[in-house]
């Protein structure tokens, strides 16, 4: 990881090629994370790439409700050769939420936007294909996001067979 003064550089020097790009630096428990404007993602990255951070080792969703922008996509990158990993965060609003897509500079991220967009919502432009990945196509809503009720079925169990009722063998 880059500890905390290494991380402020890497935020200079982001924001000296985007200015603007970069909202804030967290350093907190080792670990080193960049809040970025959600226009400038993929330029990030690919500076990132070009400084050594090859490896994409995640993209992952977050709710942040109640707050706005509520949703965040989160990318991990990692330098092999130093062993040196950053975080990279992006925050949209829930009623806005599109991103460009990483997948034409980053092809491991195909499925983890897919996954994103089913189970968060964020539309990433410019995705080769993008459409759900674990949810049927036909499903509404997104499962993960914070305010998504929670429930179901019931389920038929021996001790409460004949006890639910509108439950049909």
């Amino acid at each position: 990881m880059p500890d905390a003064t290494g991380l402020e550089l890497l935020a200079r020097e982001l924001r000296e090629v985007q200015p603007d790009s970069v909202l804030d630096s967290v350093f907190f428990r080792d670990r080193a994370t960049l809040l970025i404007e959600p226009a400038a993602v993929r330029a990030t990255l690919a500076h990132l790439r070009e400084r050594g951070y090859r490896f994409l080792a995640s993209v992952h969703g977050v709710d942040y409700y109640p707050e706005e922008p509520r949703l965040g996509v989160v990318y991990e990158l990692l330098d092999m050769t130093r062993v040196d990993r950053v975080t990279v965060k992006a925050r949209v609003h829930a009623d806005q939420p599109v991103l460009e897509s990483v997948t034409p500079d980053w092809p491991t991220a195909d499925h983890q936007e897919r996954e994103v967009f089913d189970m968060f919502g964020v539309v990433f432009e410019g995705h080769p294909d993008l459409r759900r990945i674990l949810m049927p196509e036909d499903y509404e809503g997104h499962p993960q996001r914070r305010d998504f009720p929670t429930g179901g079925e019931p389920v038929l169990f021996t001790y409460n067979d004949g006890q639910i009722p509108g439950y049909t063998r």
